[in-house]
């Protein structure tokens, strides 16, 4: 598959480095890739330009923050007109619960990532939310027991 980006080496491992930690300085990421800090600094900046680098996050610790239930929800909608299809991604940005969202292709219209702080609270969500939603034929859903792996969202190699 082409890349849709003009990258090199450096950038690789500028995108590896930052993906890996976000917080670290400019003068830290020059060191580890190896080059000076102001080519650097242009490197990311040209990289953030050009959207190869999305913006900057904190990943929190959900269970310590009391966000102990982490499930995933496919929905399949009676009707996947255009319009149905952008009102029910519209309703899922109202829905705090839901942390990510994606269109998906086969069986189901959606796959939800939802956080909630506990079992009830997320049974509910299912109940007065999904099922309750206009358009929404099936809700599956599936509790997460344990991650076993947490990587960055893109193989950078």
């Amino acid at each position: 598959m082409p890349l849709k980006a003009d990258l090199d080496a450096i950038d690789w491992k500028i995108l590896r480095e930052l993906q890996a930690d976000g917080k670290m300085t400019n003068v830290e990421l020059s060191r580890r890739v190896g080059i000076s800090a102001p080519p650097c600094l242009r490197r990311v900046k040209r990289l953030e330009d050009n959207g190869i680098i999305k913006g900057y996050r904190a990943l929190l610790n959900s269970p310590a923050l009391g966000y102990d239930v982490v499930a995933f929800c496919l929905i399949g909608l009676h009707y996947q007109s255009d319009a149905e299809l952008k009102t029910f991604a519209e309703r899922t940005r109202g829905w705090p619960i839901v942390r990510r969202a994606w269109m998906v292709s086969g069986d189901s219209d959606f796959l939800l990532h939802c956080v909630a702080t506990d079992l009830t609270t997320f049974q509910t969500f299912v109940i007065e939310n999904l099922t309750s939603s206009p358009n929404v034929d099936t809700v599956r859903t599936a509790l997460t027991i344990r991650q076993v792996k947490d990587e960055g969202l893109v193989a950078v190699d």
